[in-house]
């Protein structure tokens, strides 16, 4: 059977979740909606694209080095809702329990981590977000591909290069370029005044990157090159802060995304506690068909 690997942005998946599915209790009265989510996204993913590792990555609760370079990075952002952040700690719990190893590092998102273990591998890779920045990871070459939730959680859609471009104007690798021009506003970094979407795709598809641009300055007409000269420090800043870092240090074994178990005493007994009777159904379900395709993969 051929390695596929499938990394989830756990943060991305978790909030989600938490907007998209009501209110859910566990026996105890704890919230448990996006824990919900979580596991039924990860039962959906199992069962259709057949992966044989399963990674899990997470951010951290300090800072990064984004916040760093801007300490406004992220500002606008609403804290996290109370009854979101036990769930964190719920899933970690449920991760462990089926074996599923958990990534994250201190100063770095959860892009990053997923940026550095892409590196590090030599496999069919999809990434499970809801985070469009990415797609700059997406990459034909490595086969790595980024399956994007729409819709809710029940429904998504796989983004290759081809797919990237019809949603983005660039391509994969022109990402972090596009928004060193453009900005963020949903992490408040903002590019350069003055610059749209179709006037960042235009300099993109004639010079292919931010560098590209500025060596060829003196070709750029009147108005629009006073606007990326005025603009030139604080595209270089939203660069540095678009761009997924991907050596990011921290101790990895690919073999450890290869021993998962979703059917074992320890879920049943976690299921039973939070009242997932109908994901305990499908978790069963789902066993038995991995062990069935497992035994047919025998003859």
């Amino acid at each position: 059977m051929k390695s596929k690997l499938v990394i989830f942005d756990g943060n991305a998946i978790m909030y989600r979740a938490f907007f998209a599915i009501p209110v859910l209790n566990s026996k105890s009265g704890v919230q448990i909606n996006a824990l919900y989510g979580l596991v039924s996204m990860l039962i959906n993913i199992v069962e259709n694209l057949k992966p044989t590792h399963i990674i899990f990555c997470f951010d951290e609760k300090e800072r990064t080095f984004r916040q760093d370079l801007l300490p406004t990075y992220q500002s606008q952002r609403p804290e996290t809702p109370s009854e979101l952040i036990p769930q964190f700690k719920m899933a970690r719990e449920f991760l462990k329990s089926v074996n599923i190893p958990i990534y994250s590092k201190s100063g770095f998102e959860a892009d990053d981590v997923i940026g550095t273990i892409i590196t590090k591998t030599n496999m069919e890779t999809i990434i499970v977000t809801g985070d469009r920045d990415i797609l700059q990871l997406v990459d034909d070459k490595k086969d790595t591909k980024l399956f994007m939730p729409i819709g809710g959680l029940s429904n998504g859609k796989i983004f290759a290069e081809k797919e990237t471009f019809e949603r983005m104007g660039v391509m994969s690798n022109q990402i972090a370029d596009y928004k060193a021009l453009v900005g963020d506003p949903s992490d408040n970094y903002f590019g350069i005044a003055g610059i749209g979407p179709k006037t960042a795709n235009s300099l993109l598809s004639e010079y292919k990157t931010l560098s590209g641009i500025y060596e060829h300055i003196s070709e750029v007409k009147d108005k629009l090159r006073e606007k990326l000269v005025n603009g030139k420090e604080s595209a270089y800043l939203s660069y540095k802060l678009a761009t997924i870092v991907r050596d990011v240090q921290f101790e990895f074994n690919i073999e450890d995304a290869n021993k998962w178990d979703l059917i074992s005493e320890n879920v049943l007994n976690l299921f039973q506690d939070y009242g997932f009777k109908t994901l305990t159904a499908r978790m069963k379900a789902l066993g038995k068909k991995i062990e069935n395709e497992k035994q047919g993969s025998l003859f």
